[in-house]
């Protein structure tokens, strides 16, 4: 299944888009909840959309179309001196972009279960909402600059460091391995 994606020009494509959409769509959960604890940072800097563009970092697109599935959005602004509650405050901010994300898997899984689709269409919304889900779990590692570090409020390390034990973790496939099988299970649930 998954080598008809890379292999097919109009199914990579159309898991581009939603890799795309997931991202902006992630972004945007983070500018929004900003928005909702007080923070204008994203409204001021346009970001409050789900115009996926708003989100989207030139180099980070760029992985995607390189490495046909990594990649990252531009990290969503935010000032904590305008929130009331920094550390809980940037928490709420950290977790939004995740919990967007299996929100839309779960959705797509609806779509999936309950509509009678062909066999490329099943394909493409499967690994839609696969790669939902491991783009939270990913998001929710406790390593810098991930969703994680924040929301656990880890600071063992700084994001340089972070980035480095990153790149580790997907080259060596120790990332696979670790969130493979908890994919599997939130796949199991939705489907």
């Amino acid at each position: 299944m998954l080598n008809l994606l890379f292999t097919d020009p109009f199914i990579f494509i159309l898991m581009f888009g939603a890799l795309i959409l997931a991202i902006g769509i992630h972004e945007a959960a983070h500018c929004y909840m900003a928005d909702h604890l007080g923070d204008p940072t994203p409204r001021a800097l346009g970001r409050l959309t789900l115009n996926p563009l708003a989100h989207l970092d030139p180099l980070g697109t760029m992985m995607i179309l390189v490495t046909g599935m990594f990649g990252w959005g531009k990290p969503a602004p935010f000032d904590p001196y305008n929130l009331r509650n920094v550390q809980k405050d940037t928490a709420l901010i950290a977790l939004a972009g995740p919990v967007s994300n299996l929100i839309l898997a779960a959705i797509l899984a609806q779509i999936y279960n309950f509509v009678d689709l062909n066999q490329i269409l099943s394909i493409i919304l499967y690994s839609a909402i696969a790669l939902n889900i491991n783009l939270a779990l990913f998001n929710l590692l406790p390593v810098p600059p991930l969703d994680g570090s924040k929301i656990f409020n880890i600071k063992l390390f700084n994001s340089q460091t972070g980035y480095i034990i990153l790149i580790l973790l997907i080259m060596s496939g120790l990332i696979g391995r670790i969130l493979s099988p908890i994919s599997s299970f939130f796949l199991s649930i939705l489907l």
